[in-house]
């Protein structure tokens, strides 16, 4: 019934959906195994995608020529761009998204994906033989075979939903939980563990009072996510904001005894930067209030989505709270928040390439590493999927440093330093921020991804063009020269230091308070000179020019790091053999067995002194 397949995917989440497109669009045949079709790609929580480091993400996977980003910007209802008062490095694209929409967008472009089978079912166990991976067995008994298989299995392996004190099995809401799959793997020699996250209860917008509360309009341009021409929307629905306060507060107090989280009925670590209400509450009981944004769930539906009110509380808790936040007095519940628990695979046990170190061939992505987000699943689904594509062909794995993508500042802290509670993407965890802009995500990742055959010819050709016009641009800037008279009005009018003799552009723009559209409608020859380049070309122009130096000094810190990353440290190394190593640095490098001095210095426990010594042994 079924042929041999070169990977199969196994979850048709954030993660699934991008290995199997990845693989397939690769040249792989590629197999999606999903226990249900009409689920794939579901929002499961927050219809949205991107906000801080994670937009940056988006537009990663984009460049590489994944499909978020293009999926996003086709069912987008509002769409910002967060940090706009901070500098480039900060700047995060995010879209509210049409929930429904974004399934069927992603659902298309996967039924368009030539050399892309799908089957519902569930997988039960996977076939091994020798400590490889070559296929699956599903709940109805078939064993399918291939080369590569990965694993996405988001919060289905043996979930449990909490609502109050009602519990029972569950992926999601209304679904069922996998099983199998997490004791043939303890069995094997892997470690598992519990993780849970939550969601918020959903309400009925047309019993909501919007007076009461501020509106939040999205941009004026909609910029987007991917780095194709796709169309943005003509108009956009407005997300609100209230807050809770003490009477809130107090009435969800009242079911802290009920609450699975602090009962101990939770076993699993909750996300530290999502925190539930209840949670909130108890760990900041000096605040009187905390923000909530009221979030559409797309363009035809009255449903509306609580942002900042996850919760696991009773169900009459939580409406009664509810409708003592301003604008909520009427409110009708659709559902309930609830939290799920379930089990994840600590991704020390991986290498760079997602693949397994105990079983080859095998390779897992998303929350089955202990991340939480759409954005930090897909990423890695990317990359396993390519990488499931390279093992499937006897090519060499795709890995992205630190240096290249906030992917692969992901990565590398999830295997080089694990995690214990769901992890998020931020901003502050990638030490070179400054190069790894969402501006830039196609200058640092296209050609790669191109020359892999990911990304198309067009994606090339759109790099391209960009390189060119901005260095056409810059040099622009730097050949033309502002005589006083012609700028030192304006610089009056917006309080900037005259200048007494005559400048360059480059030189003019470096000024804080000067940016290159302004710049341009002030000197008619400058405003000539840009009109054949986009918006986009210009603003990139003008990043790379302001930030120079900044830039620069990021560039000759990688320079100054990739010394370590280029030292690989062997398979074989005995570390059992260096007695000067503390014990804790060496059953870390034991467990971990870093690939490079680079890594090893990142594993939490393994301090500089450590790395010298290794640099000793290995005859640096």
């Amino acid at each position: 019934m079924f042929p041999e397949y070169d990977v199969i995917v196994v979850g048709a989440g954030h993660a699934g959906c991008e290995a199997a497109a990845a693989a397939a669009n690769l040249g792989s045949k590629t197999l999606l195994v999903t226990m249900n079709m009409q689920t794939i790609a579901q929002m499961s929580c927050n219809p949205a995608m991107g906000g801080i480091a994670k937009g940056q993400i988006v537009r990663e996977i984009d460049a590489l020529g994944g499909y978020s980003g293009i999926v996003t910007d086709l069912s987008t209802i509002q769409f910002r761009m967060l940090n706009r008062s901070k500098g480039p490095a900060m700047w995060s694209p995010r879209a509210q998204n049409d929930r429904m929409l974004f399934h069927l967008k992603w659902r298309e472009k996967l039924e368009e994906t030539n050399n892309l089978d799908f089957y519902q079912d569930m997988v039960k166990c996977l076939l091994i033989k020798g400590r490889k991976c070559h296929g699956i067995i599903t709940g109805l008994g078939h064993e399918i075979k291939a080369k590569s298989v990965v694993l996405t299995n988001g919060t289905f392996l043996n979930g449990i939903v909490h609502i109050g004190e009602k519990n029972f099995g569950g992926g999601r809401m209304a679904e069922k939980a996998a099983t199998g799959i997490t004791e043939q793997l303890v069995s094997l020699g892997f470690e598992s563990d519990r993780l849970k996250t939550g969601t918020p209860p959903r309400v009925d917008g047309r019993s909501l009072d919007y007076s009461k509360m501020e509106e939040q309009p999205g941009d004026d341009e909609v910029i987007g996510f991917s780095f194709l021409d796709i169309e943005k929307p003509k108009k956009q629905r407005s997300c609100w904001i209230t807050y809770t306060n003490q009477t809130v507060h107090d009435i969800l107090k009242t079911g802290f005894d009920k609450s699975p989280m602090f009962s101990g009925r939770i076993d699993g670590v909750g996300p530290r930067y999502c925190p539930s209400i209840e949670d909130k509450i108890n760990r900041f009981s000096e605040r009187e209030r905390h923000q909530l944004f009221v979030e559409p769930e797309g363009w035809n539906t009255v449903e509306v989505y609580i942002n900042g009110f996850s919760t696991s509380l009773p169900e009459e808790t939580q409406y009664e709270a509810l409708r003592n936040i301003v604008g909520f007095e009427n409110a009708k519940m659709f559902r309930p928040g609830y939290a799920i628990e379930y089990d994840y695979f600590p991704p020390t046990q991986l290498i760079y390439s997602l693949e397994t170190k105990l079983i080859n061939n095998l390779f897992f992505a998303g929350q089955i590493n202990g991340t939480t987000g759409y954005e930090e699943a897909a990423c890695q689904g990317l990359m396993a999927g390519i990488n499931a594509h390279q093992r499937s062909k006897d090519l060499e794995p795709v890995i992205l440093k630190r240096s290249d993508a906030y992917i692969g500042v992901l990565i590398d802290d999830l295997i080089s330093k694990g995690t214990q509670e769901p992890y998020r993407m931020f901003t502050s965890r990638a030490e070179f921020r400054t190069l790894l802009r969402q501006d830039n995500a196609d200058l640092r990742l296209t050609e790669l991804s191109y020359r892999l055959g990911l990304a198309s010819q067009e994606r090339m050709d759109n790099v391209i063009e960009k390189r060119e016009s901005v260095e056409k641009i810059k040099s622009i800037l730097k050949e033309m020269s502002v005589e006083p008279n012609e700028i030192n009005d304006w610089f009056e009018k917006i309080n900037s230091s005259k200048i007494s003799e005559k400048q360059k552009g480059q030189k003019i723009l470096l000024r804080p308070d000067v940016e290159l559209p302004a710049l341009a409608e002030v000197l008619p020859k400058l405003k000539e000179a840009l009109f054949p380049f986009s918006k986009e070309m210009i603003e990139q122009a003008s990043i790379q020019i302001k930030y120079d130096v900044y830039i620069e000094k990021e560039k000759e810190l990688v320079q100054r790091m990739s010394q370590l990353e280029e030292l690989e440290i062997p398979e074989t190394f005995d570390y059992k053999k260096i007695i000067s190593l503390g014990n804790e640095a060496r059953e870390k490098l034991i467990k971990i067995k870093p690939r490079t001095l680079g890594q090893a210095s990142r594993i939490s426990g393994i301090n500089p002194s450590d790395v010298q010594i290794l640099m000793v042994f290995m005859g640096r």
